[in-house]
């Protein structure tokens, strides 16, 4: 790897990201919302929900790159204006897809973070347009790329001068079909070990099931992750896009509940390997 010049790490310095005033790599980040952004009043409720729960960031699709032409494909504009809404309402920034790079310049007016899909991680002519573009950018892992390739894609968004760039893991395609895909939970330990910025991992995406969301994103702390990106819906039996995947309000209060709980403990259990290093010295 070594034509990778920026996305690898070098030393023990790792890159805190801020998002107005949330610190990525440095604070456990949960980003919560929708899959797509279907009305103004499904989105400020959920967006509202969220907050409440402890979520530091809104996700939310407006534009919605779908396997079918026939799916929902988002709201485009109108989406943008209600997430916009939603974020003056409960003061969250907002993550959103851009699938387009004619799209990135005017998308930037009303999100605070620029998604880039898994199908558009190979997309090079859209990641040096967000590179360009002075908004942190959250790039999710390919369906079937290798972290060799992910690093060469971080590094087309870093060569355009954007340093602020956070890796989202959200599985891979195997041969298994229990699950949506196949959680990559080494990601984690790797890219860390590999890269010096921060990484989440979406259980949503990963297993498509949203009695599977709880485990894994429990598991995802426990594995080192700087935060989670999780869908969550009003009631997910009627949504418009992925309402296998979506929590409803009081699964995503309760499993909020248990991801506190088990970071105040890792923070802890840190803590005192540090002094027990300390002492040892």
């Amino acid at each position: 790897m070594k034509q990778l010049k920026l996305a690898t790490r070098q030393g023990e310095k790792r890159t805190v990201i801020d998002v107005k005033g949330v610190a990525v790599g440095k604070d456990f980040v949960v980003i919560a919302g929708p899959c797509s952004v279907e009305s103004e009043e499904q989105t400020l409720q959920t967006a509202l929900l969220v907050k409440e729960a402890g979520a530091q960031m809104l996700r939310g699709g407006a534009f919605k790159p779908r396997t079918s032409p026939y799916s929902f494909q988002g709201l485009g504009l109108e989406g943008l204006k209600i997430l916009e809404k939603a974020a003056k309402i409960t003061g969250l920034p907002v993550v959103t897809e851009v699938v387009d790079p004619r799209d990135v310049h005017w998308v930037c007016e009303y999100a605070d973070v620029l998604q880039i899909g898994t199908r558009n991680m190979q997309n090079f002519a859209l990641l040096k347009e967000v590179g360009k573009a002075n908004k942190p950018v959250l790039l999710k892992r390919g369906m079937y790329s290798s972290l060799k390739e992910w690093l060469y894609s971080i590094e087309y968004i870093l060569n355009e001068g954007n340093p602020n760039v956070i890796l989202c893991e959200r599985g891979i395609r195997t041969f298994e079909t229990y699950t949506r895909n196949t959680l990559d939970m080494s990601a984690v330990p790797a890219m860390k070990a590999l890269s010096h910025l921060p990484i989440l991992i979406d259980p949503s995406h990963a297993t498509g099931r949203a009695e599977m969301i709880e485990p894994m994103s429990l598991a995802a702390v426990s594995a080192g992750a700087d935060g989670l990106m999780i869908e969550v819906h009003p009631d997910p039996s009627v949504a418009l896009s992925d309402n296998a995947q979506q929590l409803n309000f009081d699964q995503f209060r309760k499993l909020m509940n248990k991801i506190k709980q088990l970071v105040a403990f890792h923070k802890q259990l840190n803590q005192e390997a540090q002094e027990a290093a300390h002492e040892v010295r």
